[in-house]
């Protein structure tokens, strides 16, 4: 018997303690994504849950935070161009990075309020 990996089931960003109510503000009402119940056993943990597409994004809390600003996940977004607006009526700082155009792929940054840094990119044809 072999074994393979179907992907990951969610992505965990660290945040300070406190975070929830900035966390579902940026998560949910700016981006969208659905907050889900996190498991009872896990509440008093604090933290917040969302969908985002076929994946979880935990926010879980971290003592002694401080954010990842080089390491981060990357979402495939339909309609780029129209997220980046969105983004930037809601006065966020979003930066273009264009090293993988030539590969087909059209990308951009954005720091969620906690200093994380998060990608977004969607993949264009030639």
């Amino acid at each position: 018997m072999t074994y393979h990996f179907n992907g990951p089931d969610h992505v965990q960003l660290a945040a300070p303690e406190g975070c929830e109510t900035e966390a579902r503000h940026f998560f949910n009402q700016i981006l969208g994504w659905t907050e889900i119940p996190k498991p009872e056993m896990l509440r008093e943990r604090g933290g917040v849950w969302f969908q985002c597409g076929d994946h979880l994004v935990h926010i879980g809390v971290q003592q002694n935070f401080v954010p990842a600003v080089k390491a981060h996940p990357a979402f495939h977004v339909q309609n780029l161009d129209l997220l980046r607006e969105h983004l930037r009526l809601h006065n966020l700082h979003v930066v273009d990075d264009e090293a993988r155009a030539d590969e087909g792929v059209r990308r951009f940054y954005l720091n969620d309020p906690f200093g994380n840094r998060l990608e977004f990119l969607e993949w264009v044809s030639a």
